[in-house]
């Protein structure tokens, strides 16, 4: 894989974390960024948007992240695109729970909008390590 990241797709439903995250990844790290405030709204738009990289909540109400991630596993086009999960859970059970279901990582929150940056950017290096980190 050869591509800069340079689309993400934020699903969180706290609308105070969901601004300053949105914030934070355009300012931070000059991406473009889409933010949903649901699993559902995720699945309308991930198709059209075809982002990079899906930063998705773990706990978010009516459809789960790892409920969210099944579902856009089957959507052409999105089922290949790497997820990050981003939640506030340290259990390290939870953790290996959805690295064994196929994200490519966890980020903690609350995180520094620097710290977001660097962490999201260091994930997309593991994952197109020939990409560039922008």
């Amino acid at each position: 894989m050869n591509r800069a990241l340079k689309k993400i797709m934020l699903v969180e439903d706290d609308p105070d974390i969901r601004l300053v995250t949105r914030l934070s990844l355009e300012v931070g790290g000059d991406y473009d960024v889409r933010a949903c405030d649901s699993g559902i709204e995720a699945l309308h738009s991930a198709a059209a948007y075809a982002p990079d990289l899906i930063l998705l909540d773990m706990m978010m109400p009516a459809m789960d992240g790892l409920a969210t991630m099944e579902a856009l596993r089957k959507l052409p086009g999105i089922a290949a695109t790497p997820i990050v999960f981003f939640t506030a859970n340290t259990q390290d059970d939870v953790r290996q729970n959805v690295l064994r279901r196929g994200a490519l990582g966890v980020i903690i929150k609350p995180v520094e909008p620097d710290a977001l940056v660097a962490q999201v950017r260091a994930l997309w290096q593991r994952f197109a390590p020939d990409s560039g980190s922008s």
